[in-house]
């Protein structure tokens, strides 16, 4: 069973979902947009052998608003640890997918003594004509109007960001091969963004304007660098490998059938496990 629950920061309530119990916390962190609740089937696996926290990213879900729109990855760092510090853990394993990967890197450079063991899933490593452009079009804040243009645009923002990458280039050159997710599933991330409307943008272009590049070869703890090959962020692999010799690579099916959710999961289990 997920267990839902809130703590607090001097921000506000932080959002969290839980599972499991017993053996060293894991503690994981969701890609943008969107909030914890896309990391459920993770979060049932993981907790089916150990205590398993992940809070909404804050400005996402039902997580409060930063205390500053000018947000960088170091400070959602130390908002998601101070979170924790709320919490009472102390020593945790670290999970990270797409933005929330790039919290749990900076995590894991601020507080090596408190994690054991990463798993960075999904990392991009942007050349700086990319990251400019990016800046400017993916993640642009949303005006709230009596029409409702807020609805359909956020509709098309999260629908689309499955079929093209980046999404605003609706093009046969940057059409994704995936195809859509369940309707349950497009509805539940619609839902998930919706709520943060206001703020979504600021963890998503702090992650975007995020130069990574320095600061991967601070990496000290056990990683273990995942991607899986259908996941757009691919590309980036190799070139984030390399500033991370210490980390031990791993190409993965990804989570999108039960087979390839189960081996993705083993080893990740595995690689925990080895601590």
């Amino acid at each position: 069973m997920i267990r839902r629950g809130f703590t607090e920061i001097a921000e506000g309530q932080v959002h969290f979902r839980t599972a499991g119990t017993g053996g060293v916390p894991l503690v994981m962190m969701h890609a943008s947009p969107g909030s914890a609740k896309l990391l459920e089937p993770l979060i049932g696996a993981f907790g089916q052998h150990r205590r398993v926290i992940a809070c909404d990213t804050l400005g996402n879900g039902d997580s409060c608003v930063p205390g500053t729109k000018d947000t960088t990855i170091a400070y959602f760092a130390d908002a998601h640890l101070r979170a924790l510090d709320a919490l009472g853990l102390d020593r945790f394993d670290l999970y990270g997918s797409h933005t929330g990967a790039n919290i749990a890197l900076e995590i894991a450079i601020a507080a090596p003594h408190r994690v054991r063991r990463l798993v960075l899933d999904g990392v991009s490593l942007y050349a700086p004509e990319e990251r400019a452009d990016m800046l400017v079009h993916y993640a642009p804040g949303v005006t709230l109007d009596q029409n409702g243009s807020q609805l359909s645009w956020i509709w098309n923002f999260v629908r689309d960001a499955y079929l093209f990458w980046p999404w605003y280039k609706r093009d046969a050159a940057h059409r994704r091969p995936l195809g859509l997710p369940s309707a349950e599933e497009l509805h539940d991330k619609v839902v998930e963004v919706l709520k943060s409307a206001r703020t979504y943008h600021l963890s998503y272009n702090a992650a975007i304007g995020y130069d990574k590049e320095p600061r991967l070869r601070l990496v000290g703890v056990p990683t273990l660098l995942a991607c899986a090959r259908s996941d757009m962020l691919f590309e980036y692999f190799d070139r984030v490998r390399s500033l991370m010799p210490q980390a031990e690579p791993l190409v993965t099916k990804g989570t999108g059938n039960p087979t390839a959710f189960a081996e993705t999961i083993a080893a990740f289990q595995a690689f925990y496990e080895r601590g």
